[in-house]
C-alpha cells in the first residue's frame, strides 16, 4: 500500500512539473526569460507561488528545467531509434527526423532554447553545457564517419556540424504547416540541400537517400507526454 502511494504521488509530482514547464516555455517564449516574471507563470498555471515554489527554487532553475527536459528527450528518442549498424547518411537523416520531429511538436520549447542560450548561469550553465555537447557529439561524430569513404576530409567538421544544426534551429521563425512544406518533404528537401546542394540536390537519387519508415509528421511525440 505504501509502496503504491508513493508511486501515485511521484507521478502526480511529475506531472504538474511537466504541466508548468509546458506552460513556462509558451511565456518565456512569448515575453522572453528576463521580462517573464513568477507571478506571471502562477496566473498561467493557476497556482500559487508557494505552491510553484515547491517545484523549483528559482526562474533560473525553472529554465535550466525545461532546457534539460529537452535534451534528455531527444537524446533518450535517439538511442532508442538510432541503428549503430546501418549506413551513416541513413542515421544521419534518422538524426534530422528525429530532431525536427520533437520540435515542431515542441516550437515555444525551441524558441527558449535559441533565444535564452545564454541566459543560464554557474551550476545550471555548466550542467546544461555536457548535456549540449553530448548531443552535438552525436551528429558531429555521425558526419565524421560519413566523410572517411566519402571522402569530405576537406570539409571541416565543426562547420559541417553547425551548418546543418543551423538549418534545423531556426525554423520556429518561418515555418507554418499549411503554406510551407508537411514535416516529412521539408526533412526531404533540407537533407537533399545538405547532402548534394541547391543546384543538384532536386534531381539527385541514391539508393541510401530514402526516408524511414516512420512519419515523423504523423506522430505528435510532444515534449510532455510521458516517453514510452
Amino acid at each position: 500500500m505504501t509502496a503504491n502511494r508513493s508511486e501515485s504521488f511521484t507521478r502526480h509530482h511529475d506531472e504538474k512539473l511537466r504541466e508548468i514547464l509546458k506552460s513556462s516555455a509558451k511565456i518565456f517564449a512569448e515575453k522572453g526569460f528576463h521580462r517573464t516574471s513568477i507571478r506571471d507563470i502562477a496566473r498561467a498555471t493557476d497556482m500559487s507561488l508557494a505552491g510553484l515554489y515547491y517545484y523549483f527554487r528559482t526562474k533560473e532553475e525553472l529554465l535550466f528545467l525545461i532546457q534539460e527536459q529537452c535534451f534528455v528527450t531527444l537524446l533518450q528518442r535517439w538511442e532508442k531509434t538510432g541503428d549503430l549498424s546501418g549506413d551513416v547518411r541513413v542515421r544521419i537523416r534518422t538524426f534530422v527526423e528525429n530532431h525536427l520531429g520533437f520540435f515542431l511538436h515542441n516550437m515555444y520549447e525551441m524558441k527558449v532554447m535559441a533565444h535564452e542560450d545564454e541566459s543560464l548561469t554557474g551550476k545550471f550553465q555548466e550542467k546544461m553545457l555536457v548535456l549540449k555537447r553530448r548531443y552535438v557529439k552525436v551528429l558531429m561524430d555521425l558526419i565524421e564517419e560519413m566523410q572517411s569513404p566519402e571522402g569530405g576530409k576537406g570539409i571541416n567538421l565543426r562547420a559541417a556540424t553547425f551548418s546543418l544544426f543551423g538549418m534545423m534551429n531556426w525554423i520556429y521563425t518561418w515555418y507554418h504547416p499549411n503554406p510551407d512544406l508537411p514535416l516529412p518533404e521539408l526533412i526531404d528537401q533540407m537533407l537533399r540541400i545538405y547532402f548534394f546542394g541547391i543546384l543538384k540536390g532536386g534531381k539527385a537519387q541514391e539508393p541510401w537517400f530514402t526516408p524511414s519508415s516512420a512519419d515523423p509528421g504523423k506522430e505528435g511525440f510532444s515534449l510532455w507526454q510521458n516517453l514510452p
